[in-house]
């Protein structure tokens, strides 16, 4: 019984971390949002502008996607929460957690990538 309540928290310190991380990426996307505004107040060419929509419709996309994660989180933290302590270890929350985990990790290598285009877009466009 007590690997399995130490199991449990463990799952749970998982998804708190994974949600603390969603929730600075929200918010980060809220900043490069911002960046973008500055940029197309400036008068660039057509590239720019078409970068700008670009990215701003990949923001979008990326809070769907963080509020769809952010939910499943919850629902997973639920089930940690209403968890019967005589299931199998290896059951039902073990293989949901391992579901999340490999979309979480998905999610992360997909962020990092936009972050990287972001960043480089700036580079250019705030130094003039």
């Amino acid at each position: 019984m007590q690997t399995k309540v130490r199991y449990l928290s463990d799952l749970k310190f998982n998804l708190e971390t994974w949600r603390r991380e969603l929730r600075f990426h929200f918010d980060e996307m809220d900043t490069f949002q911002e960046k973008l505004e500055e940029i197309a107040a400036r008068e660039f060419g057509q590239d720019a502008r078409r970068s700008l929509e670009n990215f701003q419709n990949r923001i979008m996309i990326e809070k769907a996607a963080i509020a769809k994660l952010k939910h499943r989180c919850k629902d997973k933290m639920r089930n940690i929460h209403l968890a019967d302590l005589t299931e199998d270890i290896n059951g039902r929350l073990h293989n949901e957690q391992q579901d999340l985990r490999g979309d979480m990790r998905t999610y992360i290598k997909m962020h990092y990538n936009l972050k990287e285009e972001m960043m480089d877009f700036f580079t250019e466009y705030l130094s003039n």
